[in-house]
Parts: C-alpha cells; structure tokens; sequence
C-alpha cells in the first residue's frame, strides 16, 4: 500500500478514536453535549475538531478560542485546571461576556488535554441545568480518564508526524445507537405520528426536519419533499423571527422543553412545543386556544422577563469601550438597560474614606444620593460582598435588613457587586419603584450585565487615574510661575487633549536673560504618553541651560538637538525659540520646525513671522539653526503656539495659521489674559484632539 494511504488511514483512525472518546465521555456522564479542542503550533488558539450536540451555528461561534479570552475554556486551559460551572448565575458571575451570548441554563465541566506536563488541547461538557448540581466521583474519573487518553493521542499522532488537526469548520458528530438500526423503523415512526391528531416533526440538533408527519404538513400548509433536510425557519419565512430560532436553541442547550405561538400569514395561531433529546428534538404542532396573547408567548417561564437582545449587548459593549468616567459608564448602560428592564433608578458605589459612596447615579433624587452617602448606603452594598442580592419588595429587603432606607418610595432592588479580577470594586443598584419577581433568566442576564459594567467601570476608573498622573507630571515640568520684567507683558495657557487622548508632550517656558532681555520658547515632543511628557521636561531644561549660558537661539537649537538624538533617537521635537531685547525692541528667532509665530502690531493686521524652518530636534546631531531678527514696534504682540491651537482635520496647515493671523487684532487696551482666553476659546477645546500650548508677550513702551 502506498505510503500517502497509509498515512492517511493513521490518520483517520486517530481522529476515530478521538470521536470514539468524545461519544463515550458524554454518554457515561449523562451529558448532552461536549466538544474536543486541538491547541495550535502557535501556542495561542483552541481549535475544535469535533463536538456532539451543538447547533452548528453556536459551534461555528466557539470553533476558534484564543487562550487570552475571557472564557472558561480558554481559562482552564491557559491555567491548567479544571473548571466547574453549576449554571447560568455561576457563569454569570465568572464570565459574563460568555453568559450574554449563552443565555441559556447549563452545567458545565471544562478541562485542558495534557500530554504529561504539556498542555495540547481541551476539553467539556454539558449537562442541563438543575440536573447535576455537582459531578460525582465516577463523572470526575471518567471525565480525568478521556483528558488523558485525548492527551496520549494527541501527542502520539504528532510524535508519527500526523497531528490532529481542526478542520476549516467543527466536525458535527451524532449520538451512538443503542443496537443496530431497523432500516423500516422511519416508517414505522411516521406511522405511529401520522395516527395522532396533532402535527409532530423531528429535527435534529442542527435545527434540520428529519421527519414530519401528515398533520404537520397540512398545518404547516407544505409538502415533506420540501422541508426534510432544510430548517423549518428556512422554509417558512413567518418562522423566520430570531425568537423562534432562540427557543429551538434553548431546548437543545438547556435540555428543557420550551414553548412559543407564532402566526401564519392566514393570521392562523400555531403552537410549538419543542422536546429535546440527545439527538435533536420532537416539535409537536397543534392549532393554539383562542386566547388573547403576543405571536410569540414562551409558557415554559411563569413571568417571562424582558430580556436584552443579542443585538442590544453588542451596542452596550461598544458603548461601553468608549465610556471614559464613571458618568459616562452609568449613562451607557441606562440609556441600554432601563429601558429593557423597566429600572427606574441605578447608581454606581465605591469604597471612599472606608464606606461606599455614590460615584454616579441616573434616576436617584439629590436627596437618596445623599442618603446613600450620609448613611453609608442600603446593607447589601456594603462591605466587600460577592453575592448579588436580589429583593423583590420593601418587605424581603427589610426582613435581611431591618434598618435599610428605601430612598425615593422603591419598592425592589437589585445589588450587583462589580467584581474584576476577583476583586470588588464596587456595587451597581438597580432600583424598582413597584414589586418586580427577579426570574432566574433576569438574574442570571443581570449578573451577566454587571460584569460588563464592572470591566467598563476599571477601565474608567483606571484611564481617571493614568490621565490625571500624567497631567501631573506635565504640569510639574510646566513653569508654575513666569518672570517679571519692567516693559514686559506676558500671559500662557496650556489645555490638554479632550478626555480619551493620552497626555502629550507640548511645552512653554520664558527665560530670564538679563534686567533688559528675555527668552520664550515654545515646543511639542512627538507621541501623547508619558514618555512624551517627560522628555518634553528634558528639552525645556536644556534650552533653559543654554540659553542662560549666553547662548544665540541657533545655538540654543543646537545644543538641545544634539542632546536629544543621543536621549531619545525615536522621538522627534518642534521647538521655536524667541530671545527679545526690550531696550531695543527686537526679537532674534530661530526654529525646529515648529508653526511660525503671529506678530501683532497696534492698528494692523496680524503677521505671519516667516522664519527658516530647520530640522525638527533629535533627527540629524549635526543640524544648524538660522537666526532671524525681527523688530517690535511698542505694545506689538508676539503670539507662540502649538498646532493644537490651530490644526483641523482636512484643512491646510498654511491656511490655518493665515487665518489665525487674519483674526489676531491685539489692542494695547485687551489684557493678554483676555487675549488668551479668547484664543482658546476659539480653538473649540471640548473635541481637540491635540494639546494646546499658548504664549502671548507684549513688548511695552520705550523707556525714558
């Protein structure tokens, strides 16, 4: 036999054997489904080979996990333990991007495929919900057992140089027959369910007809030729509502029978009643009571709750990943989630002083919000609570808590700790202003929401923290005062980017060179980090330190420019340095590629001071810088800046400083604080993307 065959029989008999493996872990553990995952060469992805009892479409979801997920597998892999998930709360509360997009109830077991010490894949199951609290001794060892006979062959197939692999989508496999099949037993079942009243048809759990009876076909208004094979939702477009296809998706995870009405285009109502099994379902169909309700009416829930769509979660977690401030979080999620929910109040709190203080609220009152704060807020959002807490009614809450203040007349609330890392770090209070029943779906999607609140609120938290340190340290290197000087006027303003942009590295500073001259630089180091931030701090002392060693501005660029391709050979400067004489009212230029400055002249219009570009700083150590003297007429004004002040998107730079200057009018008359403010005002700071450095100096009368 040729070799190619050979290796491939090697080949097909490995992934037997690991199907083999698969189909006797779920059948001897009573699961329902369960799914084998091959690592890859990179290290970094789970692949599934092949699973059991998935709808192809929520495999297809799970068919690529990256180790650096948020998921349990991905968990249980990366930390080689294994994991045991009791239901949907226990997801919820553990992995609450993974509880949104499984709103169903389910067990877990998740487990990584060693080879000895190394990890080559993984491994779980599923058990419905409420059936197996917790796997017995026999579960665990056949469970231990499958993991490390799919390890050894894992590893072996690769040590013979035919790995297994994942192909481009899961291989769907179905469940072992009991006995060898009766090739008449389809039409022995057809039969039986065509003797029965009501329409009944058989899917399997890919959602396809394998069988559909007489009555069916009449109800469903279609002939068997036209729908075996197919998804019923395909054939028929009024099936077609994603709430449909959830309840099928519902019975097969969950394993509970669930139930909808749904409308014909005749206007005819037909019940669906959906019974799973391991190897599909049983859809009975039967024309519905003629009793008042919405098309769709799941009789499985006492007190269905509204539940957020797919499409809902996706926007809140957009939303979400944009929030910069703890405000900004509360008012994503209530513009997403009270709505849905019927919330009239929530709040965020944190540990403040050593009590929980609100740090943004939509729907409380002035006055709850200082309850909440005076009081120290309702018990169970005190402490560092993991539990949520649930209260249908003031009696359930004051029955836990005798001496909890139920602010603005609510009459239920929902406490969902924000935990993060395994680390509270707050509490979310949703508040009811009449009785609400909490079902275990609402319980577990809200557990499931804060989740998200909590990772949207750290980010929030911890941007707060980086921005206001980094606008620390570039304030520190920022002058804190600048000199006097008799005939000399000057005013500055520095405003960093708007929230969201790190911070960056623009700088200003006015030197003192003597009784009579005066030296003003202004710069921008590339990149919006601390790292900008402090070399900026770097290039302000050594202009600083050259320029009160007496020397010219070329030089002063120089010096600097040597120094930074040294420090810093990544990271680039503009700076325009000015040394004005005011006895004899002249200033001497020179710049780093910076924007030039604007000259303002009493009775004229703003000039553009042209001076010779050069080379931006820390680019070329042997770079010269021209000098340009310039006169300054009594009360002129010199305006230096950085682009922020004036950079537009999709405008030219050139147009924008003309017309900076054609707007720049100064009177002797206009305090230059005034002046500055004006500037920036102007520059329309709530949306700059860029930080701003300003300095105005006004060149006085001649002296007697």
């Amino acid at each position: 036999m040729p070799a190619s065959k050979v290796a491939a029989r090697g080949v097909a008999n490995d992934s037997s054997r690991l199907e083999e493996l698969l189909i006797s872990s779920v059948t001897g553990t009573g699961a329902h489904v369960g799914a084998v995952y091959v690592l890859d060469r990179s290290g970094n992805l789970l692949r599934m080979v092949t699973e059991i009892g998935l709808p192809t479409s929520i495999a297809r979801s799970f068919a690529r996990i990256r180790l650096t997920e948020a998921i349990p597998l991905s968990v249980a892999v990366r930390e080689q333990r294994f994991i045991w998930i009791s239901g949907r709360e226990h997801l919820a509360r553990e992995f609450p991007g993974v509880a949104l997009s499984l709103p169903y109830q389910f067990a877990a077991a998740l487990a990584p495929v060693c080879a000895g010490d190394t990890v080559v894949g993984g491994f779980f199951l599923l058990w419905p919900a409420g059936r197996v609290n917790e796997l017995d001794p026999g579960q665990l060892d056949i469970i231990s057992d499958t993991c490390a006979r799919l390890g050894e062959l894992i590893k072996r197939a690769a040590e013979r140089g035919r790995p297994i692999t994942a192909g481009s989508q899961p291989r769907v496999l179905g469940p072992r027959p009991s006995q060898e099949a009766d090739p008449r037993a389809d039409l022995v079942a057809l039969e039986l369910v065509n003797r029965l009243p009501e329409g009944f048809c058989g899917l399997d759990v890919d959602g396809r007809v394998t069988l559909i009876s007489a009555q069916a076909s009449d109800l469903l208004d279609l002939r068997p030729a036209d729908v075996v094979g197919k998804r019923l939702w395909e054939v028929l477009p009024w099936l077609g509502d994603p709430a449909y296809e959830g309840r099928y998706r519902a019975a097969v995870i969950s394993r509970r029978i669930t139930r909808f009405v749904a409308r014909n285009p005749e206007g005819r109502r037909l019940t669906f009643e959906l019974c799973p099994g391991l190897s599909g379902l049983t859809v009975r169909i039967a024309p519905a009571p003629a009793t008042r309700g919405s098309a769709l009416e799941p009789v499985d829930i006492v007190t269905p709750p509204r539940m957020i769509a797919v499409h809902d979660i996706l926007r809140l977690a957009t939303s979400l990943a944009r929030a910069m401030t703890a405000q900004e979080v509360i008012d994503q999620v209530a513009d997403h989630i009270m709505p849905v929910y019927d919330i009239q109040a929530l709040a965020i709190l944190t540990g403040k002083g050593g009590r929980l203080r609100v740090v943004a609220s939509r729907g409380y009152s002035p006055r709850a919000v200082e309850e909440f704060d005076s009081r120290g807020a309702i018990p169970p959002a005190q402490g560092d609570a993991l539990t949520p807490a649930f209260f249908g009614s003031r009696e359930e809450l004051r029955e836990a808590y005798p001496d909890a203040v139920c602010s603005d007349d609510m009459s239920a609330w929902a406490f969902l700790p924000l935990i993060t890392s395994s680390r509270p770090i707050g509490t979310c209070v949703l508040a009811y202003d009449r009785p609400h029943e909490f079902g275990a779906d609402e319980r577990a999607s809200l557990i499931a929401l804060s989740g998200l609140i909590a990772q949207a609120f750290e980010r929030a938290r911890l941007y707060d923290v980086k921005h206001q340190l980094a606008q620390c340290l570039q304030s520190s290197l920022l002058p804190r005062t600048l000199p006097h000087l008799p005939g000399l006027d000057v005013a500055a303003r520095y405003v960093p980017a708007t929230p969201g942009m790190d911070i960056g590295g623009d700088f200003y500073d006015l030197i003192r060179l003597s009784d009579t001259k005066v030296a003003a630089v202004i710069g921008d180091v590339q990149g919006h980090d601390v790292t900008a931030a402090a070399l900026m701090g770097q290039v302000r002392t050594a202009v600083r330190a050259h320029a009160t060693a007496g020397a010219s501005p070329g030089e002063v660029l120089a010096h600097t420019n040597r120094l930074l391709t040294e420090l810093a050979p990544d990271r680039f400067t503009s700076c325009l340095y000015v040394a004005f004489d005011l006895r004899r009212h002249t200033a001497c230029l020179a710049s780093a590629g910076h924007p030039p400055p604007v000259l303002g002249r009493p009775g004229a219009p703003g000039q553009v001071v042209e001076t010779p570009p050069g080379l931006l700083l820390g680019i070329d150590p042997d770079a010269e810088y021209v000098t340009v003297d310039v006169p300054l007429p009594p009360d002129s004004v010199m305006m230096l800046y950085t682009d922020g002040l004036i950079e537009e998107p999709g405008l030219d730079l050139g147009d924008c400083i003309a017309a900076l200057a054609a707007g720049f009018t100064p009177s002797p008359r206009h305090p230059l604080h005034a002046l500055a403010d004006s500037l920036i005002a102007q520059a329309g700071i709530e949306r700059r993307m860029d930080d701003i450095a300003l300095l105005l100096v006004r060149n006085g009368r001649a002296r007697a």
